[in-house]
């Protein structure tokens, strides 16, 4: 009886050993796999809106300019963050609004591609084509009207035959209303080059800013080719 009952408690302790092993390796696992998720970027671009930061109430630039009016120090601070704006022209509108007027790819040794905003696709569909292993860097012009944006920032997504093989962000900075357009150059980069890195892309690109507004959301196609296209 004595060697049965101990055999009895030797079975349970391997059960409740095993039980505690598999929750282990679950436990090790969905750490693994967050872990992935992590290095993948963990989001997709959508939650730029969900992280918008909380600024508190949007105020009108006109309200903002005769704010403190009196104090100097903040006086010499808002003209230094807002140039020589006009206060007559700016208008009591909250919400800032920021248009895109083109992108400009720079590209060393070779002429560069000025595309209007939003792009004008090709017979093919195309937004642009480059040469597989080129540098280029990327410039985009555009203006800021009503109000301060603050916080804007870039991001890009590249895909190939559906995999998503790039992804980029940038943040451009806070900029105040004024009539000549900002132009803001990103770091140089280079297409991928071989056989494989030929042929289509689709891409996104968006411009947001820290409240979560999306001023550019666009969606469109280019090619990486084996030698530039030649031009009529």
């Amino acid at each position: 009886m004595d060697n049965s009952k101990h055999k009895e408690e030797e079975e349970e302790e391997e059960r409740a050993s095993g039980e505690h092993e598999e929750k282990m390796d679950c436990k090790s696992s969905h750490a693994s796999i967050a872990s992935m998720d992590n290095e993948d970027g963990g989001c997709d671009d959508d939650d730029d809106e969900k992280r918008a930061i909380a600024l508190g109430p949007q105020i009108a630039l006109k309200e903002q300019l005769e704010m403190d009016k009196d104090d100097e120090s903040l006086r010499k601070w808002k003209e230094q963050l807002l140039g020589s704006i006009d206060i007559n022209e700016v208008g009591e509108t909250l919400d800032p609004d920021v248009k895109f007027q083109e992108l400009t790819i720079i590209i060393p040794d070779h002429s560069d591609l000025v595309l209007p905003i939003p792009f004008v696709p090709d017979s093919k569909g195309f937004a642009f084509a480059l040469k597989d292993g080129c540098r280029y860097h990327l410039k985009f012009c555009f203006t800021v009207s009503n109000n301060i944006v603050s916080g804007l920032r870039y991001t890009n997504i590249v895909w190939k035959t559906g995999v998503k093989v790039a992804k980029n962000k940038v943040m451009l900075g806070t900029f105040s209303p004024q009539k000549e357009p900002y132009t803001f150059e990103l770091e140089e980069e280079s297409t991928p080059s071989g056989y494989f890195a030929r042929g289509s892309y689709s891409a996104k690109t968006k411009f947001v800013d820290d409240d979560g507004k999306c001023y550019l959301d666009m969606d469109y196609y280019f090619e990486i080719r084996k030698d530039w296209p030649t031009t009529a």
